[in-house]
């Protein structure tokens, strides 16, 4: 069995490496803030000081960190896992990037001495996924790589599609953001509106979710909406990082996406109202400001 390192132990981070050690896994972890790997080390991980030394005690790496400087930072640093390469490593960067930089940086490790291998395999599910090993992963690179990774992306998720080559994973991934930040706008005027009329919301909502009008946000966030519970399991920071990827995207390739950048100015403006580390569902909040309406469950 392939030994396995993580770098970046946050909200998704942590879950995924301990899925890694239910499943057999030798793993092993680091983290810019050292005390987030102890819960790992009590669970049988070992914990290192940098990205090179996961790089040298291991076979495949999987990187989640938040945007695309890190990653840089994490891979080909001074102490990153370019500088710990060895014959057969394997690099699987898990966070949500550039398709640009991710080809560029594949095309670094090619360079590397010793070479080293890269996937880009972005996941969908939020930390309710990444706890549950219920993930969607979205893989860029090649067959060889993929077949490789499988048995780690089978104990991390449950969808599991290779897209196409370098970047292609990432590109997916943001065509998911897209469809996640519209579906959530969606929700949120739903909720309001269904207010405003005077209508069980509860009632209103069981009804949309079991019909055309169903989505993953519909079943899973409009519970926590009308709770007014928007603990974060996906940050709007989070989101709002990639969305500007999905509109830098856009305007490099002359792309008209009026939904993406509406919703896009709406979290701009919960940011700026101090939502930044809410849950992405917290939208409903702008929607509920800019109606003078309340949608919620008393």
């Amino acid at each position: 069995m392939e030994r396995v390192g993580f770098v970046g132990l946050g909200i998704m981070g942590t879950p995924m490496a301990r899925n890694a050690l239910r499943a057999g896994f030798s793993v092993t972890v680091t983290n810019r803030t050292a005390d987030r790997a102890k819960p790992l080390a009590e669970a049988g991980a070992t914990v290192v000081a940098s990205p090179r030394e996961v790089a040298e005690r291991t076979d495949i790496v999987v990187t989640m960190v938040t945007n695309t400087p890190d990653v840089e930072a994490v891979t080909f640093g001074p102490n990153g896992i370019a500088a710990g390469a060895h014959e057969g490593l394997l690099a699987v960067d898990m966070s949500t990037i550039s398709p640009a930089a991710t080809r560029e940086f594949a095309r670094r490790a090619a360079a590397n001495r010793p070479p080293f291998d890269t996937l880009d395999a972005p996941v969908s599910g939020g930390e309710v996924g990444a706890i549950e090993a219920r993930l969607a992963i979205m893989v860029g690179g090649e067959a060889k790589d993929v077949a490789r990774a499988m048995p780690l992306f089978e104990a991390l998720g449950k969808t599991i599609v290779h897209i196409g080559d370098h970047g292609a994973g990432q590109a997916c991934k943001l065509a998911n953001q897209i469809a996640v930040a519209i579906n959530n706008l969606g929700v949120s005027e739903a909720l309001v509106f269904a207010k405003a009329q005077g209508i069980d919301l509860e009632r209103t909502r069981q009804v949309i979710a079991g019909g055309a009008g169903s989505s993953w946000a519909m079943q899973n966030y409009a519970p926590k909406m009308l709770a007014g519970d928007f603990r974060p399991g996906f940050m709007v920071d989070l989101q709002q990082k990639d969305l500007r990827l999905v509109l830098e995207g856009a305007y490099a390739g002359h792309v008209s996406l009026p939904g993406t950048s509406l919703v896009h100015a709406l979290y701009t403006a919960l940011q700026q109202d101090g939502g930044g580390r809410e849950g992405n569902h917290a939208l409903l909040r702008v929607i509920e400001r800019l109606s003078g309406i309340e949608a919620r469950l008393r």
